[in-house]
């Protein structure tokens, strides 16, 4: 009797991509919307901020948007450019597409040592600094450094920041990001709202401080100042205040990826 050999077709396996920069199940959404913004004193814009600024509009290219609808998670890769970010970025969004093409690792990593070392509150807190590895870190926890990724929740780019949270720092400040179309506007984008994060959480939980440092915090679950900022990035302001009562973290598994990553990040090969 004959043997009839049927051909399989073999599925190709899920790329490992970007999105919400979930450390765990039942997480939020990272950068979440900012409903009413609490009434700080407004940064100062200078000139040369506001120069910098033009500059970077000038220099935007256009996003070039796919004609095809965000991809729910199969055993199929998406369409994306290839990048080495699957062999170790670890988070596994379950609806993503992408917008055009990512940019490299080199330029993502300008975007953001340049974001991280601007001054965001020149008047009213000249002293409040950022440092690259939390901006790195939550960078790479959110997307792997993927500029064109684009999240089924809304959040895009480097940083994944959401529309609503864009339009809380675009209209508060006066500025005009487009962290859709450019990397440079979204790397800053992300890094303002963590400064804005670091005010706020600093005049209201920790005394006007605005000391960023690992060592201000016992550990990657404790209620200090960095844990808290890191954590309100991806939860939302609104919900760490919600937790400020308990001072208990609403959202330990995402604190505690990010504060790995600023330890030891596979980013820092790039």
């Amino acid at each position: 009797m004959g043997i009839r050999v049927h051909a399989v077709a073999g599925l190709v396996a899920l790329m490992v991509a970007a999105g919400c920069g979930l450390a765990g199940a039942g997480e939020q959404r990272s950068a979440a919307p900012v409903a009413a913004s609490p009434v700080l004193e407004e940064p100062l814009a200078e000139e040369t901020v506001e120069a910098e600024e033009t500059e970077v509009a000038e220099e935007s290219p256009e996003p070039v948007r796919t004609s095809s609808k965000p991809k729910k998670k199969t055993s199929k890769a998406p369409t994306a450019s290839p990048s080495a970010t699957e062999e170790d970025w670890s988070q596994e969004p379950a609806c993503y597409d992408y917008v055009g093409k990512n940019i490299s690792k080199s330029k993502a990593k300008a975007a953001l040592r340049t974001a991280a070392a601007r001054i965001y509150w020149r008047t009213e807190a000249p002293k409040l600094k950022l440092n690259l590895t939390l901006v790195r870190s939550v960078a790479w926890q959110e997307s792997g450094w993927q500029s064109a990724i684009r999240n089924c929740d809304g959040g895009f780019g480097l940083m994944q920041v959401m529309p609503d949270t864009l339009d809380h720092m675009n209209q508060r400040f006066g500025l005009a990001y487009d962290a859709t179309g450019d990397h440079r506007d979204n790397a800053f984008a992300g890094a303002n709202y963590l400064a804005w994060l670091t005010k706020y959480f600093g005049d209201n939980y920790f005394k006007g401080s605005y000391d960023l440092s690992p060592s201000k915090c016992r550990s990657h679950s404790s209620w200090c100042l960095l844990n808290v900022v890191v954590s309100g990035y991806n939860a939302g302001y609104g919900t760490v205040d919600e937790a400020a009562r308990k001072k208990k973290l609403p959202n330990p598994e995402y604190v505690d990826s990010v504060r790995s990553l600023m330890a030891d990040c596979p980013c820092s090969k790039y």
